[in-house]
């Protein structure tokens, strides 16, 4: 986990930075070097989305990237029938709008905050020049990217055969592994605000059919739900369940 330093005078009342901010190690900012993270966290400005304000929509055509500082992203795209699928979840040190960016094509999908988010807002001009004279993050996120296309295909695959209560299971783990943490009484949980509906989409089934596992999963103990929330009770039981 890398930290960014207290900022020393200079600032205002209305500067939106927190006082401390942390980034996973595994997210972009994290993985930066200290001079390219202080080189990018300098260019573009604050901005502060309100929970469910769209970031950006899918298949608008604007010049910019957005970093995230803290808080949550929700990644969708509409679907044939007219609804949405939910491609993916982003952090706080992670880029989204970055292929736009690099190559000027419409949005590929919509970016919705998933309560109040921090970022930095980039034009792609500056940030590509900004990749020019940087070319280790230039590597760190071509892997960044990589990684993303890695994931949405191997959970193509795995997800080709299985059935819905597996896949909820490892959704589920999968959102614990990336986001979880542990409750004060030593549970672990998603870390992640999701309605049924969303993780639906994310597991890709019809919400009746996903409600009817989450509902035997908090029989057997495994889980407890809540309001856009999942407490993990038995992580050894919901690993199993994953893996039949």
């Amino acid at each position: 986990m890398w930290q960014e330093p207290e900022p020393t005078g200079g600032g205002s009342d209305r500067d939106p930075r927190p006082r401390r901010m942390e980034w996973p190690a595994a997210s972009v900012l994290g993985r930066m070097a200290a001079e390219s993270r202080a080189e990018i966290l300098r260019l573009g400005s604050y901005r502060e989305y309100a929970s469910e304000e769209v970031v950006m929509h899918e298949g608008d055509r604007t010049n910019f990237v957005v970093l995230l500082l803290n808080g949550w992203v929700k990644v969708t795209a509409a679907t044939e029938n007219g609804g949405f699928a939910l491609l993916a979840i982003r952090h706080g040190g992670d880029l989204v709008g970055e292929l736009a960016g690099l190559d000027s094509e419409p949005r590929v999908a919509t970016v919705t905050a998933a309560g109040a988010v921090l970022a930095k807002v980039v034009r792609a001009d500056a940030f590509v020049a900004f990749l020019r004279r940087q070319p280790d993050v230039h590597q760190v996120l071509s892997s960044t990217i990589a990684a993303k296309l890695r994931s949405a295909t191997r959970r193509r695959v795995e997800f080709g055969g299985c059935s819905v209560a597996v896949r909820v299971a490892r959704v589920i783990l999968e959102l614990e592994r990336a986001y979880g943490g542990s409750s004060p009484d030593g549970r672990r949980s998603v870390g992640v605000s999701l309605t049924q509906p969303e993780l639906a989409a994310l597991v890709g089934a019809a919400e009746p059919t996903v409600h009817k596992v989450l509902r035997d999963l908090r029989q057997r103990g495994v889980l407890a739900t809540g309001y856009r929330a999942v407490v993990i009770q038995d992580l050894d039981a919901l690993r199993l369940a994953a893996n039949p």
